[in-house]
């Protein structure tokens, strides 16, 4: 049963393939905003997951953050998800992402719990 408190911290080194200059979306070696959003996703996703339904997955539906530092190849970037409410199959997550216990972004996430085959079978 997933319940608001449920918490989950996803891991990552900065590698040059998750810098801007890398992803497209920016000219410098640096940690991408994408790729901290992604490991945002990761934490939010794993923190419910073993509270899941059997058959049942989340997918991402809104996610707003602010990237507040840089990070350079080679740092330990670390995303922490805490569920803040639940209402139905509609999950609401505080995401944010430290290295070294720095700050480095910070923001709110929506998920939505879905049937695995219902949702591939609407493709």
């Amino acid at each position: 049963m997933v319940e608001t408190g449920l918490k989950y911290t996803s891991q990552m080194i900065v590698s040059k393939q998750l810098t801007a200059q890398s992803m497209g979306s920016g000219d410098m070696a640096v940690l991408a905003t994408p790729a901290m959003m992604a490991l945002m996703e990761n934490a939010a996703m794993l923190a419910v997951a073993p509270h899941l339904p059997e058959g049942c997955t989340t997918v991402g539906g809104h996610i707003a953050a602010s990237h507040l530092r840089p990070s350079k190849i080679g740092d330990s970037v670390e995303a922490t998800a805490t569920v803040t409410k639940v209402d139905g199959k509609k999950i609401e997550f505080k995401v944010e992402a430290r290295s070294n216990g720095t700050l480095l972004g910070e923001g709110t996430h929506l998920r939505f719990i879905v049937d695995r085959k219902k949702f591939m079978d609407r493709l």
